[in-house]
């Protein structure tokens, strides 16, 4: 087991989940990476454009995939669509990241079958639980 705080405890086999990190801002890679691997141990890779994520979305299999919406060249909704149209990938949640926190981006980005939103910005140390709420994984015991 992981212990996070006096509050929460993660089963050990959650330590196990990868997360793959598409966003073109170094400083949000490392924050996330920094924070998800001290918060609960998961494993990090990362990839600074849509085509790289693609591309180590389908080399690496992730268990889910933190997209940030804004990116130049290829944005997270041209990214969210090409990994839904591979086999290899489709069935990787995808969780964007985005500044945009309007309900009705929110809706938007739903509407296209992401698994869920996060604010930016965001508390690195929280996201394991937050993407645990919204993919329906059970940390606790």
């Amino acid at each position: 087991m992981v212990l996070l705080s006096s509050k929460t405890t993660y089963r050990a086999d959650m330590a196990t989940k990868r997360v793959l990190i598409i966003d073109d801002e170094e400083t949000i890679q490392t924050v996330v990476q920094f924070g998800i691997r001290l918060a609960i141990g998961w494993e990090v890779i990362t990839a600074n454009s849509g085509p790289m994520g693609i591309a180590t979305a389908q080399a690496e299999h992730p268990d889910v995939i933190l997209l940030d919406v804004m990116m130049p060249d290829m944005d997270g909704i041209s990214t969210f669509k090409i990994l839904q149209s591979h086999p290899e990938t489709e069935h990787i949640p995808v969780i964007f990241l985005t500044a945009k926190a309007q309900a009705a981006e929110k809706r938007q980005f739903q509407d296209l079958g992401v698994s869920g939103v996060i604010t930016k910005p965001f508390n690195s140390l929280d996201l394991p639980e937050q993407i645990a709420r919204i993919l329906y994984w059970r940390l606790d015991i």
